[in-house]
């Protein structure tokens, strides 16, 4: 871990506790996490913890990923509508999805499908499918992250292990970004590691070194505290080393601990970007079964870049294989090791593509109709919600609104979808409006 430039102990005295605070970790959470504890403890804890860890797993497909081209092909539609790909059968009957997808065929019994989602605007951003509400709303309302309200109401599974944690990269278009904590401010904030920072955590030589030096200076500081206005170092400052030390957090980001077998299951993918959207690097999705093995309430992903204007089937010969690959090595896994009662794992974007191909071999936002997989959790799964037109631009059967989506997730996770949360200001907010109502089928 690189490490800044520090004064020796000698010079303490000469430094002011807020100069000092100033001081980052070297890495990409920088201050983050030990003013996020400091926000906890100032806010007095997240509430009771949930007899049993319930765990979610998001990977946000950045851009808006084809329907016609994955799960609902419409091959009696016109050839300007049906594109080039064949279907094939999966093992729920009537169903099939796109021949690119053959593990996922033969696993569709192990996923909830919804092929009828409405509600979405025409916007590229994340903001819909993590915090429940078009980009406006939740940028004027301060609406907080769907991971920021697990952590708020359930807490932490192990007290040093972060509830949340998002994966998110830094993307070239904004709005794909985690949305913030919103109005459940700094306490309910995810640990957000980057690819450059799951490298940097594994603290290889000299790096680990340098942070145990890091603490030790601290100690050492501690020592002045006679001469200091507070009297001492800030606890979350011992407790974020505590948390970046801690060997489970280091092992669940070393995936070097896995078989070489597990590794090719998942597929590698590149941790290179996507256009101006996220990476389509499945191990990601690998460390997000590891986080939550470790501890962790809630692992969000960006996985891929979908917004297929142009070539959208030469593109989607490139992503659909490793996608196909990633996302059933991750809920085999979750089942295989007992995992999958207890942990949900929702796939989804912002909208699904138009039915008409356009001039440049691809396909245009199209918000009218979109589609999802869950898995795990509790749900009812080997079910298909729901049914668009012979088209595939309206939906037919079974409209949900996108929020029943996160709705249905927050029951999932033992958390009432229209209890209140405290804001900053200690004032009871609704987590989703009365509208948003969990999908009846996905318990039945």
């Amino acid at each position: 871990m690189p490490s800044a430039s520090l004064p020796g102990c000698d010079d303490f005295t000469r430094h002011s506790r807020r100069n000092f605070l100033r001081l980052g970790l070297g890495s990409g959470l920088g201050l983050n996490l030990p003013e996020l504890l400091r926000a906890e403890s100032e806010t007095g804890g997240r509430g009771k913890l949930a007899p049993r860890q319930k765990s979610l797993i998001v990977v946000y497909l950045s851009g808006g990923i084809s329907h016609l081209d994955t799960v609902d092909l419409k091959p009696g539609a016109p050839k300007e509508i049906r594109g080039e790909f064949n279907p094939v059968q999966s093992n729920i009957p009537g169903h099939p999805v796109c021949e690119l997808l053959p593990l996922l065929s033969t696993r569709m019994d192990k996923f909830l499908t919804l092929k009828s989602l409405v509600g979405f605007a025409d916007e590229h951003s994340s903001f819909q499918n993590l915090t429940g509400f078009q980009m406006g709303v939740a940028q004027r309302d301060s609406k907080p992250h769907l991971g920021s309200v697990v952590a708020k109401v359930l807490g932490p599974v192990v007290p040093t292990f972060p509830p949340f944690v998002d994966l998110f990269p830094t993307m070239q278009h904004r709005p794909y970004n985690s949305p913030g904590p919103g109005f459940l401010g700094r306490s309910a904030q995810g640990v957000r590691l980057q690819g450059g920072d799951v490298n940097t955590l594994k603290l290889k030589g000299g790096q680990k070194q340098a942070l145990v030096d890091k603490r030790g200076l601290l100690e050492s500081f501690d020592a002045y505290r006679g001469s200091l206005e507070t009297g001492g170092v800030d606890l979350n400052y011992r407790r974020a080393f505590d948390v970046l030390l801690n060997r489970q957090i280091l092992d669940a980001l070393d995936l070097s601990r896995e078989s070489e077998k597990v590794r090719e299951r998942y597929g590698r993918g590149s941790e290179k970007h996507q256009g101006d959207g996220a990476p389509l690097w499945n191990d990601q999705l690998l460390i997000a079964r590891r986080l939550v093995e470790a501890g962790a309430r809630i692992v969000t992903v960006g996985y891929g870049f979908w917004d297929t204007h142009g070539n959208n089937f030469g593109h989607l010969k490139g992503n659909l294989p490793v996608f196909d690959k990633g996302i059933t090595a991750l809920v085999d896994d979750l089942h295989e090791r007992g995992m999958a009662d207890d942990t949900l794992v929702l796939v989804w974007g912002e909208f699904g593509r138009t039915p008409k191909i356009n001039k440049d071999a691809g396909r245009d936002h199209w918000s009218r109709v979109n589609t999802a997989l869950l898995a795990g959790g509790g749900l009812k799964t080997g079910q298909v919600i729901g049914r668009t037109d012979a088209q595939g631009g309206e939906v037919r059967d079974d409209p949900i609104h996108f929020q029943d989506v996160l709705a249905t997730i927050y029951q999932a996770m033992g958390i009432d979808p229209h209890s209140m949360v405290m804001d900053v200001g200690q004032r009871p907010t609704p987590i989703l409006p009365g509208t948003a109502q969990p999908i009846r089928r996905a318990f039945a």
